[in-house]
């Protein structure tokens, strides 16, 4: 696998917490998008990202896998 899966063209909200580690996941297949899962130990070349919230807030975590600034969306998913 080279490329990763695109679970969803839409973002993910999350209600992140302040001090609270996210993996966001970037391979695309774990069950609990955008999240990892560990589904990627299948395949050597993908690992989660880590975020470390820095407030408490809702945000928006990229579900196409295609954003320029992981793990956010940056609405690449609507571009052609």
């Amino acid at each position: 696998m080279e490329k990763s899966i695109s679970p969803q063209k839409s973002p993910y909200k999350i209600k992140v917490k302040k001090g609270k580690t996210y993996l966001w996941c970037t391979c695309g297949l774990s069950q609990k998008q955008p999240l990892c899962d560990n589904s990627h130990r299948k395949y050597s070349k993908f690992k989660p990202l880590k975020y470390l919230g820095d407030e408490d807030k809702e945000m928006y975590f990229c579900g196409c896998k295609m954003t320029m600034h992981p793990p956010f969306c940056d609405g690449s998913h609507s571009k052609p």
